[in-house]
């Protein structure tokens, strides 16, 4: 059974940082590209940031370039995403998805991220 899992959601005030951990289970997770989407009520689902199987290259939505940070220990089944001078309008429920070529798709339940004073 596929599992990923979020954690290291909150509460945080403008400025401030949070790291958000996805560990995955059941699937060959150094095959799968990794993302991190947020959704904030009543928006779309957006994606913020991929990274590779291999780790070597990233894409970011550009409101999260400069700010946010992907990484994944594909030793630890899991992918980061490291989010530096937070502002209100990043609030949102993050997701973890897995995703390969000409495989299946996986997501998270997702974790609640809450930028606010």
């Amino acid at each position: 059974q596929v599992q990923l899992v979020e954690s290291g959601g909150g509460l945080v005030p403008p400025g401030g940082s949070l790291r958000l951990s996805c560990a995955a289970s059941g699937i060959f997770f150094s095959s799968y590209a990794m993302s991190w989407y947020r959704q904030a009520p009543g928006n779309e689902r957006e994606l913020v940031a991929t990274i590779n199987s291999g780790g070597g290259s990233t894409k970011y939505r550009d409101s999260a370039k400069g700010r946010f940070t992907i990484s994944r220990d594909n030793a630890k089944n899991t992918v980061y995403l490291h989010m530096n001078s937070l502002k209100p309008e990043d609030t949102a429920v993050y997701y973890c998805n897995a995703a390969r070529i000409g495989g299946s798709i996986y997501w998270g339940k997702g974790t609640l991220v809450t930028v606010s004073s």
